[in-house]
């Protein structure tokens, strides 16, 4: 246990949080996705867990990691099937939280764009999130001198 440091963050994901740069994507998944074959072809290159609802996860990680703002694809969330604008709870909630830590509204991405785009991320963390379209990718920002 650390001072300061959500106690959902396991060990594996602050290592994945720490080394990761300006520009890598963290995809944070239900429990429905791919989330071991794509994390396959990922920097990591294994799926990272923690059995927590998207909007609890998504929390614990941007309580550390700061979101790009450079960039208007910085958060994101896999669109429903033939309904891109529709906004399911899951999607409002884990919104509420970016929104929190400063960050933008998430874009939507179409459901295999969204596949391509977790293939080239840095890691995947699958949640225990049930409900469906609980898929996110969240690019990181950088951290400025005096905030260190």
């Amino acid at each position: 246990m650390l001072k300061g440091i959500d106690p959902i963050l396991n060990a594996d994901v602050l290592y994945a949080l720490r080394a990761m740069g300006h520009g890598d994507d963290l995809i944070i998944s239900d429990t429905n996705f791919p989330a071991d074959s794509v994390a396959r072809e990922t920097t990591m290159g294994e799926v990272l867990r923690i059995d927590r609802s998207a909007a609890e996860v998504v929390e614990a990680v941007l309580s550390l990691y700061p979101i790009d703002t450079f960039v208007d694809d910085a958060a994101a969330r896999m669109e429903v099937v033939d309904e891109p604008d529709t906004i399911l709870p899951v999607m409002q909630e884990v919104q509420t939280k970016v929104s929190a830590a400063g960050g933008p509204t998430m874009i939507g991405v179409e459901r295999f764009a969204f596949y391509d785009r977790a293939k080239q991320a840095y890691a995947v963390i699958q949640t225990g999130e049930r409900r469906f379209y609980g898929c996110f990718a969240l690019r990181k920002g950088v951290i400025p001198p005096d905030e260190a």
